[in-house]
Parts: C-alpha cells; structure tokens; sequence
C-alpha cells in the first residue's frame, strides 16, 4: 500500500476500522519516501512531502487506518535562564547543523555525546532524558550563495596619478 498524503490525526478523527500503525524514528518523519513495515505486518510506502507528527492518519479505507507512531529516543535537555543564554545556544546548536525543539525555559535536541560535553563546557546545564522527539525545527546545512558575484571586486580599485 502507498500512504501519499496526511488524512488526519488520531487526536481528532476516531475511525471506526482496524488501526494499525506504522513506527517512525524522529528522523524518518521528515523523509520524503520511505518503505516501512506496519505493526501489523503489512507493507508501506509513504510518499509524503511534510513532516510526520505523532498519530497523523496516512492511509484509511473501509477496513483499516494505519497512523504514525513516533518512537522515543535519546534527547539532551539544555536549561536556559535568560533571552542572551537562549541566543548562544541556539547559536551553537545551529554552527552544528542540529535539529532542535525550543521550550521557553530549555531547548531539546537529539542525544549526541560530543555536543553534550561541548555545551558543558561552554557551562550551559544539560540533562539526558527519553521521549518523542517531535514538532521540531529542521536545521540543515546551508550553502554560501548571496545571489551576486563576487568576481568584480578588483574592478573599482583606484591609482594614484
């Protein structure tokens, strides 16, 4: 089966069919295509373009509903106290291209060991704690194209007469 597009979320539609379940790591929910097996033993593939959240109904048909079930994982809870310790730390987080979760009074991100003891170092308060890792911000890499050229930058130099 091909789940193509989010039906809804088990938080607001309760069908009155099978419901199976389709188990996804923070990471996967993001994938444009992807092949899974079912909790049940079924086979999908899912070609959606946005990211999966928890209990998002991705296929439903007279006799079953499959939903995502998103896994817990690993996540470094980091405690912020002011606005400029939140600007910092997002500030690092971003030079290491992680994706993270913003609370008001901490930022969460998946667990990674020499982030943790970087952070530390840099004295900011981090706790390891399980859960879902969910409606979080995608950080990806980014390229350096300001959208001129730089190449004319000889072109004004100026000579003394």
């Amino acid at each position: 089966m091909i789940a193509e597009k989010v039906i809804g979320n088990l938080a607001e539609i309760k069908p009155s069919v099978e419901i199976d379940t389709v188990k996804l790591d923070w990471f996967e929910a993001e994938k444009k295509r992807i092949r899974k097996t079912t909790t049940g033993g079924r086979d999908i593939g899912i070609a959606i373009d946005e990211t999966l959240k928890d209990g998002d109904v991705i296929y439903l048909d007279d006799q079953l509903c499959v939903a995502v079930k998103l896994t817990s994982c690993p996540l470094l809870k980091i405690k912020v106290h002011t606005m400029q310790e939140m600007g910092r730390l997002c500030f690092e987080i971003g030079n290491r291209h992680l994706s993270l979760k913003i609370s008001e009074d901490n930022v969460l991100i998946p667990h990674d060991a020499p982030t943790e003891k970087h952070l530390k170092n840099l004295g900011f308060s981090c706790e390891s704690v399980i859960g879902r890792f969910d409606d979080f911000i995608v950080c990806k890499a980014h390229g350096h194209d300001h959208g001129h050229s730089h190449a004319h930058s000889h072109e004004h130099s100026h000579e003394r007469s």
